[in-house]
């Protein structure tokens, strides 16, 4: 729920899995976010990513992955100062997508400050709603809110939670937040859910290979579970001449779970 600070009316949305997906305490929260980070693939040489998909399930079985692509933003810590972070609602169901009226997002690590202007220019889109309950219980923006601080010196949010929408939604309004080498693009999606170990890989290989070719018609539900969002970047992406690369490819049954029913997870960036 939204909290509102009795001195100057601050609105904040605290944190809703903290302790749950991953810890509550700031010290092991950045502890381990450090650790993830230090164990996966150093930093290109390259340009740094304009757009990265990354994984939201809890810390143990997707992290990993998730910081494979967050330390390729190491080297532009300084230079982004807006994140545009969307991910598909698992709780609420609604059409479009969905902004929040907070003023901040918490985590234990601190509040982070929403750019309030970008948002209230959404306005003018009829796809995009104010709804502060697709943003309450919502573990898919939330889970990579630490990672970002961790990687990022300072930046204002912009936080979208995808409902029944269609990729070309999405599309539009990532064009308005396109901005240029100071704006970053984070999509939250898992990939296949619940198939048997060798089952999942198969399927994650081609949801994979959709992705480097920026094939948005070809990302459906039971290929990522934020399939629109997804398919939503790789449509403007195409439009814009980006390459996708794929940096890391796992499932549940490689991280911290067994292999009869395991969730996929993968890492992608955007030059």
């Amino acid at each position: 729920m939204m909290t509102n600070n009795a001195t100057n009316e601050t609105v904040i949305r605290p944190p809703a899995v903290a302790g749950l997906f991953y810890p509550a305490d700031p010290a092991q929260l950045r502890t381990d976010v450090q650790a993830y980070l230090h164990a996966s693939n150093t930093p290109d040489a390259g340009p740094v990513p304009k757009a990265i998909i990354v994984p939201h399930a809890g810390y143990v079985y997707s992290g990993p992955v998730a910081a494979s692509a967050y330390t390729q933003l190491l080297p532009a810590r300084e230079r982004i100062q807006r994140v545009v972070l969307l991910g598909p609602s698992h709780r609420v169901a609604f059409h479009g997508l969905a902004t929040s009226r907070a003023d901040a997002f918490r985590t234990p690590l601190g509040d982070i400050p929403l750019d309030r202007t970008a948002i209230n220019a959404l306005a003018e889109l009829p796809q995009v709603q104010c709804l502060d309950t697709a943003h309450a219980e919502e573990h898919s923006l939330e889970v990579h809110l630490p990672f970002l601080q961790e990687t990022i010196d300072n930046f204002q949010l912009v936080p979208l939670v995808v409902g029944d929408a269609r990729p070309a939604d999405v599309a539009e309004v990532l064009e308005h937040l396109w901005g240029g080498e100071e704006t970053l693009i984070v999509i939250s999606s898992d990939l296949s859910h619940y198939h048997d170990y060798a089952t999942a890989q198969r399927l994650d290989r081609d949801t994979s290979v959709a992705i480097e070719h920026l094939q948005a018609e070809i990302i459906h539900p039971e290929h990522a579970c934020g399939c629109v969002p997804v398919s939503g970047l790789l449509y403007l992406a195409r439009k814009r001449g980006l390459h996708a690369r794929t940096v890391d490819l796992r499932n549940s049954g490689d991280t911290a779970g067994p292999r009869d029913r395991v969730v996929g997870y993968g890492a992608y960036v955007f030059h």
